[in-house]
């Protein structure tokens, strides 16, 4: 570990010089007569010249497709035109023809183990397809999945968008009401699910789930069960319209595949937001602005090249789903993990990683931070030597964690912090692989994203923390929100408070080395005596206490002010006395500031969270003000609500 400068780590500069991101740049220089030196002035030329930009990475990333001859038609935002002439296939850039045969290689924790070769992906994709037209699903026809993270569900998305349907997915631990709220919007087609999965050792069965679901979607005309648990068939039978995948496919033998070329935006993905507030928000992504945006990331901000072996813990409900599986553009092997992430025992992501020679290691923050907790040392305990790149989302990374990956798992590989969403499907900030990595700091703005800081009057911010937005448009804007004919909704979420500029509900800085330090939800942010505070700052500092195993902060309304509450969940046999009250508090105030230490310190038993891991400090919020969380089913554990109602350690 090299920590000269203050960074932690720094590319040699044969990697430097070998890596996507420097032949891209040569590239670019020599396409539009720059002089790039190096990812700042990379990045500038990239907002400066967008539609050039963009046009290159089609080129660069050597898109399947027509271009057309127009890259950006309409700049303004919402309404920008990306190759208005452009016509492509999502899957054809995905099933492309490759020297690296290896596809997928799947676990569901110890319970099953599969490999699938990118021939065998082929027949499958092509077989699906087959089956899917013969039940006369075709463009514009919305295709809905409650299924594990398994090889089947990146071969039925393919055959759905191969023939310009539209694919929406869950996973299977949504209860009916989560599901019915996403899917009951957007009727679909066919839904298809599986027969059960397992978690944390057990099998969990959905049979009684899918009976509720099927009867409360009548738009449907199958059900398709796919199997994991062994029980296809028995599920399938007790279902109206239903069928195993190998039943439907039984028929249909492997051939040539059929790709519609369709126009740039063509529907390709449904996806929801939370809906911890209400009923989600139904997000519609265009093919075109969702492949070139995964192109750009893999290949240029992660490095993946052909032949890596990409694996991100993620279920079919997290838009890191999606990205995953974009790799396989880049002809990659996709490396998937169902299950608990401790499951059968607390290393199974490194034993993993280990034994299938992982080149890049995508986790959440709280996967990281519970590792450091737990005293998993990775470095000591397994050979890691494949692996170049490991990416942290879902939450700010604190700067000890950083550290801690350094010290723990290995120092040399490349730390990328990235953040974005399920708005975009990608990211605004994330990894620069040319660049140092410092700690706490998100290392760039995206190529391409004209990413700023600004304060409340929508003035730029160098110094100090302001609202994160994107002045410029991008492709992997949504084309849409579905039932939204008026584009009211759309424009009310992301251009109502600065018109005509993204505004991505992020509280954030800058860092002196043109980093990015992501302080949490700007709706969640804390106003004590009218002073704005991230709730990430807050954690960064407490979870260092080893007797604490998360935290979520909320803003208490109090005689016409704000009060700072935080909630801790100890280890097990730990009591908040008095003695570590006044450590928690003593630790956010040196390590942040006095504005930032709680008025209260209350121990509870668990922190509610999103399906994708998110602590949801809103629904925490609205239970302590007396407000009913609309949608619980958002949430991955609802039943942790009722510990925050009406406490008295909270009584005016």
């Amino acid at each position: 570990m090299n920590q000269d400068g203050g960074h932690l780590w720094i590319p040699d500069r044969a990697d430097r010089l070998a890596s996507s991101m420097t032949q891209f740049m040569a590239y670019f220089n020599a396409r539009e007569g720059l002089a790039c030196q190096d990812y700042r002035e990379l990045h500038a030329a990239s907002i400066e010249r967008r539609g050039a930009f963009w046009s290159a990475i089609w080129d660069f990333c050597d898109v399947i497709g027509d271009k057309g001859t127009v890259a950006l038609a309409d700049d303004t935002m919402p309404g920008a035109a990306f190759f208005p002439d452009a016509r492509l296939n999502f899957a054809e850039n995905l099933l492309r023809p490759s020297v690296n045969d290896a596809a997928i290689v799947f676990r569901a924790e110890d319970k099953v183990e599969r490999r699938m070769s990118r021939a065998e992906l082929l027949h499958l994709v092509s077989r699906a397809q087959q089956w899917l037209v013969d039940r006369g699903v075709g463009e514009g026809d919305r295709v809905a999945a409650m299924l594990p993270n398994l090889p089947e569900a990146v071969a039925l998305m393919l055959a759905v968008t191969s023939l310009g349907a539209i694919w929406s997915s869950c996973s299977p631990d949504f209860g009916s009401r989560g599901v019915l709220d996403r899917f009951g919007q957007i009727k679909p087609k066919i839904f298809i699910s599986c027969d059960g999965y397992f978690y944390n050792g057990k099998t969990l069965d959905v049979t009684e789930k899918l009976s509720e679901i099927c009867a409360s979607l009548p738009d449907l005309d199958a059900v398709l069960i796919v199997s994991l648990t062994g029980e296809a068939a028995a599920v399938a039978s007790v279902l109206p319209n239903a069928v195993t995948l190998d039943a439907a496919i039984a028929c249909f033998q492997a051939k040539d595949l059929q790709f519609n070329r369709l126009p740039f935006n063509h529907p390709l993905y449904i996806l929801f937001s939370s809906g911890t507030t209400g009923v989600p928000k139904c997000i519609v992504h265009g093919a075109g602005g969702t492949l070139l945006q995964h192109l750009k990331e893999h290949r240029l901000h992660s490095n993946v090249v052909v032949g890596d072996r990409v694996f991100y813990f993620t279920t079919l409900g997290w838009m890191m789903w999606n990205w995953l599986v974009s790799a396989l553009a880049c002809e990659a092997t996709l490396i998937l993990f169902d299950g608990s992430p401790f499951a059968p025992r607390s290393t199974a992501l490194f034993d993993y990683a280990e034994a299938e020679e992982v080149t890049f290691f995508g986790t959440s923050a709280k996967y990281l931070d519970a590792c450091k907790k737990a005293g998993i040392t990775p470095k000591s305990t397994h050979r890691l030597r494949s692996l170049k790149t490991l990416a942290s989302t879902g939450s700010p990374l604190a700067a000890e964690t950083f550290e801690w990956v350094y010290d723990a798992i290995s120092d040399t590989v490349h730390l990328a912090s990235i953040s974005g969403g399920t708005d975009i499907v990608s990211c605004f900030v994330l990894g620069d692989p040319t660049s140092p990595v410092y700690a706490g700091e998100i290392q760039c703005a995206g190529l391409g994203m004209a990413v700023d800081v600004w304060d409340e009057d929508g003035k730029a911010l160098r110094i100090g923390k302001g609202e994160l937005v994107c002045t410029r448009a991008f492709p992997s804007m949504p084309i849409a929100f579905w039932n939204d004919p008026d584009g009211a909704k759309y424009r009310a979420a992301y251009f109502e408070r600065f018109p005509g500029v993204w505004h991505h509900g992020d509280f954030a800085e800058w860092t002196v080395h043109g980093g990015l330090i992501i302080h949490g939800r700007s709706d969640a942010t804390l106003n004590p005596g009218g002073v704005r505070i991230g709730t990430a700052e807050i954690y960064a500092q407490v979870e260092q206490i080893p007797e604490v195993i998360e935290a979520l902060a909320i803003g208490q309304q109090i005689k016409g002010d704000v009060r700072v509450v935080l909630f801790v969940r100890l280890k097990e046999g730990i009591l908040l006395d008095a003695a570590l009250s006044t450590l928690i508090r003593t630790k956010i105030r040196e390590g942040a500031s006095p504005r930032h230490v709680p008025a209260k310190v209350i121990a509870v038993a668990d922190i509610p969270r999103t399906k994708s891991g998110k602590i949801t400090e809103l629904a925490v919020r609205d239970i302590v003000h007396g407000r009913e969380v609309k949608n619980r089913e958002a949430l991955a554990n609802p039943e942790a609500l009722e510990l925050y109602r009406d406490l008295p350690e909270l009584r005016l």
